[in-house]
């Protein structure tokens, strides 16, 4: 049996190191969901003596979680599915077309992985509410969508860029158009670098708080972040269902995320050789 290198033993401590920095919060937050603010407030690190159930089954029949839920569901697929959507086709046509211009445009898209939302907070704001698009959900993912389709493309370029001309050439041969060439061949050769973008769209626009924070004023149309914000100050002295509503918040996401996670990698490691 070969020894353990030290380069070896970097990388393994590193990797307990971050998954202690990422993962021991979210089990706080999870653990503590099941104690009293008494048992917090006395031990804040010390395990449920007795473990309390009370706590989630009020946040799981509270009518407002669901309303959130709902809310946040919403927003968030119409973003992913117009983020993948529109991006999917962007990025076909600048991997399989030529056309004068093309790099540049492609690479307007990789700036805009620079450009953050709060730059832009103001002028959409008020386009918003020009637009009348104030207290409405597609007033949050259309431009969710947009900031999206950034990381969307540069992902999914190169990765569509890497399948052999061969192929294209003999659909072709076969009687297809380039649109069904794009539809019936290339998006399912794509799946895992679209199964990346569609996880990556859909927790941003899950965790966004930021932008549903300037359209939204009514509660009624909340999405979970903000609605963790307005129950924690409904229930400030109340530590343990704060962390039991916050808990809830990230399960679906979290849940998508890690069911996702070996198609997210293949993804990604198609669009780097691509």
């Amino acid at each position: 049996m070969s020894p353990v290198r030290p380069r070896n033993s970097f990388a393994y401590l590193a990797a307990v190191l971050i998954v202690g920095i990422t993962v021991v919060p979210i089990l706080f937050v999870v653990v503590g969901g099941f104690r009293t603010t008494a048992q917090i407030n006395a031990a804040p690190s010390a395990l449920p003596d007795p473990w309390v159930l009370d706590n989630y089954t009020f946040i799981l029949s509270s009518p407002n979680f669901w309303r959130f839920l709902g809310n946040s569901a919403l927003i968030a697929v119409v973003a992913t599915v117009l983020a993948v959507g529109l991006g999917s086709m962007a990025a076909f046509a600048l991997s399989r077309y030529t056309f004068r211009g093309r790099e540049t445009v492609y690479g307007l898209f990789t700036l805009g992985l620079l450009f953050p939302l709060g730059v832009a907070s103001l002028p959409l704001y008020l386009l918003l509410r020009q637009l009348g698009m104030l207290e409405n959900p597609f007033g949050v993912a259309i431009p969710e969508a947009a900031f999206s389709l950034a990381i969307t493309i540069v992902i999914l370029r190169p990765f569509m860029h890497s399948i052999p001309a061969e192929v294209e050439e003999a659909a072709v041969l076969d009687g297809t158009s380039r649109l069904g060439f794009f539809w019936r061949i290339l998006l399912p050769l794509s799946v895992p670098a679209l199964t990346t973008v569609t996880v990556l769209a859909f927790v941003t626009s899950w965790n966004a708080y930021q932008l549903p924070f300037l359209v939204f004023n009514e509660s009624q149309n909340f999405t979970l972040p903000l609605g963790v914000t307005a129950f924690q100050a409904q229930y400030t002295q109340d530590t343990a269902r704060i962390f039991a509503f916050t808990a809830l918040s990230m399960l679906p996401a979290l849940g998508f995320f890690v069911l996702a996670e070996r198609r997210i990698v293949g993804g990604l490691t198609g669009s780097v050789k691509g």
